[in-house]
């Protein structure tokens, strides 16, 4: 448990800062949305852009990687969806973000150094494509459903068109598209501006960590607790559960991969959830709370999935 505690901590610790700084107002009262807004408008762009530029395209298409890890992602966000139509009834765009709440996993500041620290430097592959996989398709649909929530009312072609130029216009898909693209044409990044993107991206996630703490003074924890319940054993434990049977059972794939799929799916809810969340100004408490408990209980589970693998 102790490594795994050494990544979890900080993460928790960097939320709990957060909190307390606004709890004792030691920032303005509308520190946590302009700190989203540089995440969701500076910070991340850079990281997803440099990232993706980085890895070659013939990498990031591992198939039987993929169909794994999206195959759980794809089941669990569809019953997260089906489940929450009847038992939570919500917009829809409550229910894509619950939906995102239950599969988008902390794969970058969470499951590449744990899968570093299980496998060393051939870890690190599977943690970048299974973030590629979050930032430019995963992401792109939970941005997709909720266009079509805002747009809701709106004739079918004005709805297309609003979706495809939310979609278009998204700072993140811009730069992961951009990144993709300039690892396909094999364009080489200037060091200066990679240095930029590299600075920049480094402060996206201690930046939307601390701004959950900040969100969440004056806020209620135990809301919705049936619901954020419901959503945490989702991540924590159905899409692990369905990752491992493809990963382990119905594809073939180099073992680390493999194993690399199923932490990755195993991992906490990811804090770029509460940064498209509140630049929508949906599902916003619901969404903060998944991350925070799934944080928490992830201490557990995921040491015992450590165990289960023989690793540490």
């Amino acid at each position: 448990m102790g490594p795994i505690l050494n990544v979890v901590f900080p993460i928790f610790a960097i939320m709990l800062a957060g909190y307390v700084s606004g709890r004792f107002r030691l920032l303005g009262n509308e520190s946590s949305e302009a700190l989203n807004r540089f995440v969701y408008y500076i910070a991340l762009p850079a990281l997803f852009f440099i990232s993706m530029a980085r890895v070659s395209l013939d990498q990031v298409f591992n198939l039987p990687f993929l169909a794994a890890y999206g195959g759980g992602v794809a089941f669990t966000f569809i019953l997260a969806v089906v489940v929450a139509r009847f038992a939570f009834p919500n917009r829809l765009g409550a229910l894509g973000l619950g939906g995102l709440s239950a599969i988008f996993a902390n794969t970058g500041y969470m499951g590449i150094p744990l899968l570093m620290l299980a496998f060393g430097e051939a870890g690190m592959l599977p943690g970048i494509v299974s973030t590629i996989l979050n930032g430019a398709v995963i992401m792109a649909i939970g941005i997709a459903l909720l266009e079509i929530d805002v747009q809701q009312g709106k004739s079918g072609l004005v709805v297309l068109r609003g979706v495809l130029g939310g979609i278009l216009r998204s700072p993140l898909v811009l730069s992961a598209a951009a990144g993709l693209a300039a690892s396909g044409l094999g364009l080489p990044v200037p060091k200066a501006v990679a240095t930029f993107c590299d600075i920049l991206g480094a402060s996206a996630g201690p930046c939307a960590l601390f701004a959950i703490g900040l969100f969440m003074v004056g806020k209620s924890f135990t809301a919705g607790m049936t619901e954020v319940s419901w959503l945490v054993l989702l991540k924590l434990a159905v899409q692990p559960l369905v990752t491992w049977w493809l990963a382990f059972h119905v594809f073939t794939m180099d073992p680390i991969w493999a194993a690399g799929a199923l932490i990755q799916s195993a991992l906490p809810t990811g804090a770029l959830v509460f940064v498209l969340a509140q630049q929508y100004g949906i599902f916003v408490q619901r969404s903060t709370a998944v991350i925070m408990v799934s944080t928490v209980v992830s201490l557990a589970t995921l040491s015992a999935l450590f165990v289960y693998l023989g690793i540490g």
